[in-house]
């Protein structure tokens, strides 16, 4: 295991390029257990990725490989912060620096990546990327270009005009997602619509193949999927960190580069107003788009002159908001409770019929809409937090709930406790989405276990 004092990492060019100098760790694509021709690909793109895209994704992969092989001094949380887009822990600020939000010390990171234009990703690196990667992880980076030596090659596929998308949008067969894809797709008036979904676990494939199957029985537009491998690293005998915070970046990235194969100028990556925002009383961080992450990377795609802009559709609605919009476009309830929108690992928990915890942050937002919205929530969840021990260990989250709901307000202050809001951002929708899903939460615990399922 590399010392979090030393932790340089080196993106190889060509197999068994040298990194320049001592004290580098050299990795590349063989380090993730994916294919990589399953993961940059043509993988079913209607055009060619340009560079920047190309770039992004290799950046991004490469930090993931950093925050994954160099423990953490503190063990932090479980891995996992949500299915909904991204699913990373985000941060204080963009500092880039901070200590315990993760669970222990920040580490340090040098990471040199070969792109196409090192001067753009040089004047990007310093004030929008690696605080970034810093929010997303609470630690320090330090981005490193140099110059690729060739461009990756790309085996074009039949071209197809009548397939190219006219939306992207991110796909994790989660509440959010599904909602999202159900009301685009009722939308005839627009062309294709591209679901970039992420095959990481298994269970997840059971919670979106029903949903993506949802969305197309809607019917009057043309619904393309396309499932990008998720991004498993090799361990190499280390035990990898869990957080996996910048898991967000990595997601956002993939998605980013299938739009711009597309040439669709803005990609939707939707997660409900209560996720996103984050709520302090789960102990978790905001979401990769949280508006303060996201302002931070358009900001480095328009630096490295990219063309696509990543939109969070559903900042502005509650879990329960989405959950009706989902229903009047179409949906009916058992399609809603057949999603995967929990935050821990779905591996650990046995049989493909239960995929949701039904104890953390993600599952309880979840629970609350599904009763907001249809009078009852019938999932069958791992555990219900209100059959368990008050001491119990899984039922902290639960415990942490009622105190945060009886404080009178949420304020501004509250709101930018841990992230600054980007510029011309009005607080008044943030601070109504937050005070709307606490009623929805309320309501969960006045009803909990009434009308909702059991584990």
């Amino acid at each position: 295991m590399i010392s979090p004092d030393t932790a340089r990492f080196w993106w190889r060019a060509v197999p068994k390029e040298r990194p320049k100098g001592a004290g580098w760790r050299a990795v590349d694509e063989s380090d993730f257990r994916e294919r990589e021709d399953r993961v940059t690909g043509p993988q079913s793109l209607t055009g060619p990725v340009p560079g920047w895209a190309d770039d992004l994704l290799r950046t991004a992969r490469a930090a993931f490989l950093a925050d994954r092989l160099v423990r953490r001094p503190v063990a932090g949380p479980p891995d996992g912060t949500g299915a909904e887009p991204g699913g990373a822990a985000v941060e204080a600020g963009g500092s880039g620096a901070a200590e315990g939000e993760q669970g222990g010390a920040a580490r340090h990171f040098t990471v040199s990546v070969p792109v196409t234009d090192p001067d753009r990703w040089e004047a990007a690196a310093g004030p929008l990327l690696s605080p970034l990667l810093g929010a997303l992880t609470g630690d320090v980076w330090t981005l490193e270009f140099r110059q690729l030596p060739q461009r990756p090659t790309q085996a074009l596929l039949p071209g197809d005009d009548t397939r190219r998308a006219r939306e992207v949008a991110v796909f994790s067969g989660g509440l959010d997602s599904l909602g999202w894809a159900a009301q685009r797709a009722a939308d005839t008036r627009r062309g294709p619509l591209l679901l970039v979904a992420f095959a990481e676990r298994k269970p997840g494939k059971w919670a979106r193949q029903p949903a993506y199957d949802a969305v197309r029985a809607l019917g009057g537009r043309l619904v393309r999927l396309l499932t990008v491998p998720g991004q498993t690293p090799r361990a190499h005998g280390n035990t990898l960190e869990r957080t996996a915070s910048s898991r967000g970046l990595l997601y956002a990235a993939l998605a980013v580069r299938a739009a711009a194969a597309e040439d669709v100028p803005v990609l939707h990556a939707p997660e409900n107003g209560q996720l996103a925002l984050g709520t302090p009383a789960f102990g978790q961080p905001p979401s990769i788009v949280h508006p303060w992450p996201l302002h931070l990377l358009n900001g480095v795609v328009t630096a490295v002159a990219g063309t696509v802009r990543v939109k969070n559709p559903l900042l502005y609605d509650t879990c329960g908001q989405v959950c009706r919009a989902a229903l009047a476009a179409g949906l009916d309830r058992d399609a809603l409770e057949r999603t995967l929108s929990c935050a821990a690992a779905p591996a650990r928990r046995p049989g493909p019929e239960v995929v949701n915890c039904g104890l953390c942050q993600g599952c309880l937002v979840r629970r609350a809409g599904l009763v907001h919205a249809n009078g009852a929530d019938t999932t069958p969840y791992g555990s219900a937090p209100w059959l368990l021990p008050p001491d119990h260990r899984d039922a902290g989250t639960w415990r942490a709930l009622e105190p945060w709901l009886e404080r009178p307000e949420f304020t501004g202050d509250d709101l930018v406790a841990r992230l600054p809001l980007p510029p011309r951002t009005h607080a008044e929708p943030l601070l109504e989405v937050v005070e709307q899903g606490r009623e929805e939460l309320r309501a969960l615990v006045r009803a909990a276990p009434r009308v909702v399922g059991s584990a």
